[in-house]
């Protein structure tokens, strides 16, 4: 995936996810083309390391290949997606390289991170959001105090799922059915609430 011509640059990136999604490599190609130079700048300033930056690019666009079923393809936001995605993993990279549980990095590259043009403020979806944190907010407080817990645990307190098995001294496959019941149990409210 060089940095060749690209014929379909102004291609809509939620068109490119969704053949991404159908195992269409070129889709793939032109995300990264379009997405690299300002991922490898992120995820330098957070591991301040050349190779390490690279290794991590080249693990965001991997996981973007395996695991794009699992973007909300309702939200429409690829740009914030992906961005997430390679900050998530770039902290949780460095994390892992420091043996650490917590990494403190400088948040200045939010002050100089390029943003995209925005026409229409609803491109980032801000209604939709809104309206569904207060669906969000409902169904999370009909999960059992359990399940709330180890949501906590993994999705705001950053923890990964050997972390929480030690933190709560159960076997790691049991944290990964609890955190599976969790996310279904929470799905199924979601939708029982529209």
């Amino acid at each position: 995936m060089g940095q060749g011509k690209l014929n379909n640059i102004n291609t809509n990136d939620y068109e490119l996810l969704q053949r991404v999604l159908k195992r269409d490599s070129k889709a793939l190609e032109i995300l990264y083309d379009k997405y690299s130079p300002l991922l490898y700048t992120l995820i330098k300033r957070i591991v301040k390391d050349d190779k390490l930056a690279e290794e991590v690019l080249a693990d965001v666009f991997v996981i973007i290949w395996q695991k794009t079923d699992f973007y909300n393809f309702d939200y429409k936001n690829v740009y914030s997606w992906v961005v997430l995605l390679t900050k998530n993993k770039a902290v949780d990279t460095l994390r892992r390289r420091n043996g650490n549980t917590r990494v403190e990095y400088n948040d200045e590259f939010e002050n100089n991170f390029i943003i995209p043009n925005i026409y229409d403020y609803n491109d980032f979806g801000f209604e939709d959001a809104f309206a569904k944190s207060g669906k969000l907010r409902s169904a999370i407080s009909k999960l059992t105090e359990a399940q709330r817990y180890v949501l906590q645990l993994a999705f705001f307190e950053g923890l990964t799922q050997s972390e929480i098995a030690a933190k709560l001294k159960i076997p790691l496959p049991t944290v990964k059915s609890k955190i599976k019941v969790a996310l279904n149990t929470l799905k199924e409210k979601m939708n029982t609430e529209e």
